[in-house]
Parts: structure tokens; sequence; C-alpha cells
């Protein structure tokens, strides 16, 4: 539960309808082994305590009085767990039957909560025999205990920061105004639903579109537990189709008909996280709750959720190429916007042979092509100088070539030379003074060209570059409008990658090839026998980490500890402990004292969820001070604890 994890559990038993006390037997044994793997949150299905197929055994004095008497059993085995426990049973209250969901916890029926929407179609004939669930909470005596009854209850976790728990019952999820609403609203932060859904053809992906759908509408974790095989008599078939979500994303689900139980780790600090960041969010209910306390006791949770090591690239292939075209076209139709409004028909840019260049120039061409404008009215420069090898020369010249753009060449050495004569800088001193000269030198090349030319000079840095300060001010840090200042560059090969793969042009295609297989580099220092000497990642770092770094500090919220904690599972067997927490503490150090060159941003095109425009997303001051959160850094050690 350290830093916001609660490990949760969807258990399907295989019980025997109208058999309470068999099916009280299964669900503690299956309860004993939920708990044992660590469950906190454990959720039953839906009347599983007599099973949901009763029918008008519902009806049968014997039958509910047996089912009432097995709930203290179960509760008895809550004893000396620490966890949370639903399950569901008929329950009668001055006179009326009720669907409910008793919540146990150490021996102690903390609240009853009945089903508040009762179907009665198709399949489903719970009318004949349950009333809807009172909304606001009634004292009712239980096992001579007063015990709260309604759907508008909530428990809180003292010992863990935002931990609510609301719970519904099945129908209630399939609603127009879902219980499950108010909950969230009401500050719930994960929701458990006792469900006995059926299985016919195709409803699997309804159900697990809804279940995702609630969790990111209301921002919370969505439990989910349905019954399984045991319930299965006369025209239904059930298959214990079981989900965990976290605010629109599956963490875990079952293969329908297995009746297994699953786990799903779910961030209590992220659901926070984001309900902060998203102003629309919490406009409470004026009807009443009754909240109720429980604690849990604090110990690290025991991951079992996937941490994918490039956040902004899926890992499904054909999601991979869909995001892709979709990337592009946000890029292209963003510039071909500045073009409309602009009325200019050219464009200038820096081509240097490496990826975030190529990329822009791809870009732009997809641009003019939109536009019905003459690719000719591009001009990619190429601008050799100190550092430029052949393979980056060769390779920008052709590109030009072969997407049939203008291709102009400006060798800058004499005039960096003659600027370093005046500012009194040797040319043997290879200092950030030699770099960025000749990086301020290429943009002035650029602005000046297209003010000739009457063009738009399209900028080509990217946001992991931009996270990093990776970029001269002033230099190739401007432009008049940057394509790729929202496309972090785990991405930017992906983008890349797929043009080439797309584009039907086999000479394209191998040339595209050979950018991807070139190091990473600002070519600002002198090649090594004609290779390049300076790699980026070098000495900053490798960028999958970077952007990894930056997803979930900005997307997430995480502060270091936690962003290293999931950065060890994520890249485990690919970076050690301590290579992870070496670049950990250089991004936060770096993060935050560029901030300043992100401050004067050229404008550009957001393609995702984390964006650093300073007239968007990240609102940061430039002079904000690091301590906090390097501190924390600097006191992780190897094994990941704080020293």
């Amino acid at each position: 539960m350290k830093q916001g994890f609660i490990k949760t559990a969807a258990v399907t038993p295989k019980i025997k309808v109208a058999d309470p006390v068999y099916n009280a037997e299964v669900i503690c044994r299956e309860m004993e082994k939920a708990a044992a793997g660590g469950a906190k949150i454990i959720v039953f299905p839906e009347l599983c305590i007599t099973g949901y197929t009763c029918g008008d055994l519902f009806l049968q004095p014997l039958l509910l009085e047996e089912a009432s008497r097995q709930l203290l059993k179960i509760a008895e085995c809550t004893v000396g767990k620490d966890a949370l426990v639903m399950a569901g049973l008929p329950m009668e209250r001055e006179g009326r039957l009720y669907n409910v969901a008793a919540v146990l916890y150490r021996g102690e029926i903390l609240g009853l909560v009945p089903k508040a929407n009762i179907p009665s179609y198709a399949e489903f004939y719970e009318g004949r025999h349950f009333a809807e669930g009172n909304a606001e909470p009634v004292p009712f005596v239980f096992a001579g205990k007063p015990v709260p009854f309604g759907t508008n209850i909530l428990f809180d976790c003292e010992s863990v920061h935002g931990l609510t728990v609301g719970c519904e019952v099945c129908e209630d999820l399939w609603v127009a105004d879902s219980p499950g609403t108010n909950h969230a609203l009401k500050g719930a932060t994960i929701l458990a639903n006792l469900s006995a859904s059926n299985e016919t053809v195709g409803k699997d992906e309804y159900r697990e579109m809804l279940v995702k759908s609630a969790s990111a509408r209301l921002i919370c974790g969505y439990i989910y537990t349905s019954a399984g095989e045991g319930e299965s008599t006369q025209d239904l078939v059930f298959g214990g189709h079981n989900l965990i979500a976290e605010n629109g994303v599956l963490l875990s689900q079952v293969k329908k008909f297995s009746c297994e139980t699953i786990y799903g780790d779910i961030d209590v600090e992220k659901i926070l996280s984001d309900r902060r960041r998203m102003g629309t969010f919490g406009k409470e209910p004026r009807t009443q709750y009754v909240r109720i306390p429980f604690r849990l006791e604090a110990e690290e949770t025991s991951l079992n959720r996937h941490f994918a090591p490039m956040p902004f690239v899926p890992g499904d292939e054909a999601q991979r190429r869909r995001r892709c075209e979709e990337i592009l076209s946000i890029q292209s139709y963003g510039l071909k916007k500045r073009y409309e409004h602009t009325g200019l028909s050219k464009a200038v840019l820096g081509v240097s042979g490496g990826l975030d260049s190529t990329l822009a120039l791809l870009v732009t061409v997809r641009t003019f092509d939109l536009l019905g404008l003459d690719r000719k009215g591009i001009t990619a420069v190429t601008m050799p100088c100190f550092g430029t090898t052949d393979r980056t020369y060769d390779n920008a010249c052709r590109l030009a070539n072969i997407l049939k753009v203008t291709l102009e060449e400006v060798d800058i050495r004499n005039a960096v030379e003659v600027h370093f004569r005046d500012i009194r800088q040797a040319l043997s001193d290879h200092d950030v003074t030699y770099e960025n000269g000749q990086a301020r030198e290429r943009t002035q090349v650029l602005m000046d060209l297209a003010n000739r030319l009457n063009a738009l000079v399209i900028g080509t840095g990217d946001m992991s570059e931009l996270a990093l300060g990776w970029a001269t001010y002033n230099g190739d840090h401007m432009s008049m409008y940057g394509v790729n200042a929202g496309v972090p560059k785990t991405l930017v090969r992906h983008l890349v990658t797929y043009y080439a793969d797309t584009c039907k042009d086999e000479v394209l295609a191998e040339v595209l090839g050979d950018v991807l297989d070139t190091p990473v580099s600002p070519e600002l220092l002198p090649p090594v026998d004609g290779v390049i000497s300076q790699k980026t990642e070098d000495l900053v770092g490798p960028y999958e980490l970077h952007d990894f770094f930056l997803y979930y500090m900005l997307r997430c919220g995480y502060p270091p500890a936690k962003v290293y904690r999931v950065a060890k599972l994520a890249f485990a067997g690919l970076y050690d402990d301590g290579t992870i927490l070496k670049w950990l503490k250089n991004f936060y150090k770096r993060f935050f004292a560029q901030q300043f060159k992100r401050s004067c941003l050229p404008d550009g095109p957001k393609v995702g969820s984390v964006a650093l425009s300073p007239r968007g997303d990240l609102r940061m001051p430039s002079d904000a001070s690091a301590a906090l959160w390097i501190r924390e850094a600097e006191g992780l050690s190897p094994a990941g604890s704080l020293l």
C-alpha cells in the first residue's frame, strides 16, 4: 500500500445454487487464498452466498435464514485478515427482500449495500423477488448489532491516504444514472461491483467497455466480479468474467469460464493526481452519505501490474501503426493551419540526416501535399560544420532529393570561425561556446533565408530534448512552428519507422532505415576517423529512460521514489538499478534548470497527454526550486528505498 498501490482481488467461487452452507465454505477458502496473495480488497459475486439463480426459492424463509447465518460465518473468517471483503446475499428488511452486498472487515459487518436498480427485462426477473434499495442509509439490526443499510455508504481507510471504497451491484453499472457516479463524486477512489452477469454472444465485449468507461469517466479503480459456472442452470450460462480497471485502462481480466481469481494493483495516488488536475471533477451530490472507517496495515504492495518501458509507444503493433498515422496527421494539420493563416507557401528547415529533422521534413512534405503546394517550396538546408560526418550529410542530401524538395547547402565553417575570432573563442577549445556558436549560426542562416524566401522556419526539436533542455537557447531552440514539440524521442523513432514501412518507396525506405541506425547526435564536435564522436545519450542518458521519467512525473504525478520503483520493474534486465538512479537524478536536475527555455517556446502541436507548452499543459515558473525533488532522488539507494 505504500506509494498508493492497493492490491485488489475479484474472486468467483464455484458455488452450488441454493446451498449457503457449501457456498460459505468455498467463499472462506477462496478468501484465504486471496488474502494470502496480498489482496487488501476482496470482492465476491452478487448473491454468491445463496446463488443468483434461486428463483422463487428466494421467497423461502429457510434459505434466507441460512444465508444470514452463513454471512456471520464468513465474517468470522475475516478475523485476522488485513482486507476489506464483500459478498452478496438476499436479505429481508421490514417485510421486503433486498439484493445486498455485505461489506466485512476483521469479523465485523461494516455495512449492507442494497442493489439500487432491479432489472426485469429479457432473461432477468428480479422484480419478482427484490425491492429497489434505499439510497440514504438507515439503521438495521443484524445479529443483534446495528448496521447501516443503504446504497450511500462509503468505506474510508484511515491508514491509506485517499483510499475510499464504494459499492454497487451488477445492474447499477448498466444504467444511465449509476450509484457509482455519486460515490465517486463523494470521494470514492475504488468502486466494487458484485455481479451475476450471464453470458451471451458479444456481451463480454460490452461488459469490458462498460467497466473501462466507468473507471475512466469517474477517474477511479473499478473491481467487477461476476458469477461463474456454478450458477449456470436452465436457460442461463455464467462465465465468471472478472475485470479490474483503473482510469480507463484494464489492469486484468479473467478468461471466461475459467473461474479464476484475478488481482489488480490499483494506484490510488494516481487517481487522486488525475482528479486534482481535472478541474471539472468533484461537484458533490446533495444526497446524504454514511462514512465508515477501517484500517489496513501499512506495507509495501508486491506489484504485479505491468509498466511499459516506453509509455508513449503502444505495445500492440496494429495500435502503434494507427497511433503513428494519427500523430503524423496532427502534426501536418497543425502546420497546415499555420500556412492557411499566414498565406505563405514556402518552408525552410535544417536537415542534418538525424531523426528529428527527418521527421520534420516528412511532416512538412505531407503538409504541402495536403495544401496542394509544390514541394519545391520546401527548402531543406544542410549546413556542414566541424562535426558533420559524411554519413549524415549524404543522408540529408538523399532525403531532400528523393522527396523532391529544394536542397540548399550552406557551409557555415567560415562564418563560425569569423564569429569565434570576433568573440575571442579559440577553435581548439571545444567548450559549450564552441558548440552553441555553431547551433546559433545554423539558426541565423535558417531565419535569414526564410526572410529572403518569404517562408516559415520549421522547428525540428522534440519533446524529450525540451524536457532536458538539450537545445541551444535561441539556436535550434527557436523556430516559427515546431512540428515535433509534442513528440518524445522514443516516439520519433517509431514515426520514422512507420513512414518507412508505408511509403511504398524502396529507396526512401532504405535511407530512412540508415537514419534510424545513426546514433543520436547534434554533431557539434569533430568526428573521430569520420565517425560521430558526440553521442547525445552518452551525455544526458538513454532517452527511453528519460521519456519514462517524464511520463510518470507529469502524467501520473509520481514523486522520484515512486518513479524509481516502477522504473526498476519496467527496465529489469535492461538497466541495473544504479544506472536508472543515476539518470533519474540527472533528469530532475535538468528538468528544473531548463524551464526557462520552455517558457518561451514557439508554437507547436500537442499530440499526446503529456506536453510542455508554457501556454497549455506546463505552466511552470522558470525559477522554481528543484530542491524537494532532488532531495528525494538523492536520498534513494540502488536497493530502492530511501536512505
